[in-house]
């Protein structure tokens, strides 16, 4: 029945936007009519966050926003992007210049994507379907997270091009059903995450009232009442139509958890055991493409390339894992010099301009994605919202390619960026 939806839903007839250098519109207008009014007030994708801020119940938007401990690593993603100025060229004639993009055999629109969210089902009526929809219709990847609430199965088959990232424990005789799920999905792409060996120190969320799953308590409830938006819109709206949501892509089949309960635990097994001899078994098992996220150390960018890695991305999980982290900017250039032009290398953490995204490719990154931007689109505009920040960053993409002196993306390289002083 999935591939059966899967086939039904091919490229060809799905709406897209054309990202070039003279037309950022959706096609049709798509959504335009019936954007939110506050949607006028966002002009960068910062402007989700606020927005966000007022909608979302606190202990929701503190788990989002959040990083660990002292949230050192998530600010130093931010940080890293201002170690660097643009060297721009001048009087260059970028009127046909691009920003489309190959990887793992596929064109992609932009240079950017949707990286895997858990639990963003808390912040928008379907999100893991809305996030999906949206990169679907503009050509960007969108991974979903083995945390989300919405069954894969589901979500591939209304975006057939969307990649699905694990956590995985070190018990083959568990892992093994999964992977064997995400194949009959249909999924090309299996990306595993590898910095959780145990979860970090996020006292934020204890401070904010928050867990997963959600504690009923006095305080949620007052949270929920005095955000009537997100009560009816997400909560009320996703238990009348869906019931209670439950962690369904945990397991090979067994549906995980509920969102809410007083007593249940979510478990994705233990971690701490991992090691590099379960990633190559799972090489073994996975035959499409095959990524490892979490990835800061060149010595492990080595060792994802010698055990078959099809590419990896370089990230520190959004500061949500190990506080004082490198920073994923910071990272890139030695892991490109220890592995760079064998296989895609990508990145997360911290980009919110297309000056970011610019920044990025020039030291070296083949691709990046963003989560927090989107998951605060969705909750601020469902599907319009989610069309409108990839509009966005696309068009600042494309205005920083034309001010840089730039025509593709396969141009940018180091000489476009001055490392600023003070700087390591």
């Amino acid at each position: 029945m999935v591939a059966a939806e899967q086939q039904s839903k091919s490229r060809s007839d799905a709406p897209k936007v054309s990202f070039t250098a003279s037309d950022f519109r959706w096609a049709a207008g798509a959504g335009a009519t019936n954007a939110p009014r506050r949607l006028s007030r966002v002009l960068a994708l910062d402007d989700f966050e606020s927005e966000a801020q007022r909608l979302l119940p606190r202990c929701i938007f503190g788990f989002v926003s959040g990083g660990v401990e002292n949230n050192r690593s998530r600010d130093a993603n931010r940080a890293a992007f201002d170690d660097w100025s643009f060297l721009p060229r001048v009087l260059v004639d970028t009127t046909k210049r691009g920003q489309a993009v190959d990887l793992f055999g596929q064109r992609w629109s932009t240079p950017f994507g949707i990286a895997p969210m858990g639990s963003t089902a808390l912040g928008a009526f379907e999100c893991e379907r809305v996030l999906a929809d949206g990169a679907y219709e503009a050509g960007i990847p969108c991974l979903l997270s083995g945390a989300s609430l919405m069954a894969m199965e589901k979500v591939i088959a209304a975006n057939p091009d969307a990649w699905f990232q694990a956590y995985i424990p070190s018990d083959h005789a568990t892992v093994g059903p999964l992977i064997d799920r995400v194949r009959t999905a249909g999924y090309r792409t299996l990306v595993v995450t590898v910095d959780v060996a145990v979860n970090g120190n996020r006292e934020n969320n204890v401070r904010n009232g928050f867990s997963i799953p959600l504690r009923p308590t006095r305080r949620l409830a007052w949270d929920g009442i005095t955000h009537p938006h997100w009560l009816i819109h997400t909560l009320a709206r996703t238990l009348w139509r869906n019931g209670m949501p439950r962690f369904e892509n945990i397991t090979g089949g067994e549906r995980g958890p509920p969102l809410i309960s007083p007593t249940a635990q979510r478990s994705f097994g233990r971690r701490d055991s991992l090691s590099w001899d379960d990633i190559a078994w799972i090489r073994d098992q996975w035959k499409g493409n095959f990524v490892l996220k979490g990835i800061l150390s060149p010595e492990d960018a080595r060792k994802a390339l010698s055990v078959g890695a099809d590419g990896i991305i370089v990230s520190n999980h959004g500061g949500r894992q190990l506080d004082g982290s490198l920073a994923s900017l910071r990272a890139l250039p030695d892991v490109v010099a220890a592995i760079g032009g064998t296989m895609p290398i990508m990145l997360d953490s911290g980009i919110r301009r297309g000056t970011d995204v610019l920044k990025a490719l020039a030291l070296g990154a083949s691709f990046v994605f963003l989560g927090r931007p989107f998951f605060y689109a969705a909750a601020v505009g469902d599907e319009a919202g989610v069309r409108h920040a990839i509009t966005l960053l696309a068009e600042e993409i494309d205005r920083d390619l034309a001010l840089i002196g730039c025509t593709s993306l396969t141009e940018l390289n180091p000489s476009f960026l001055v490392r600023n002083a003070g700087t390591r």
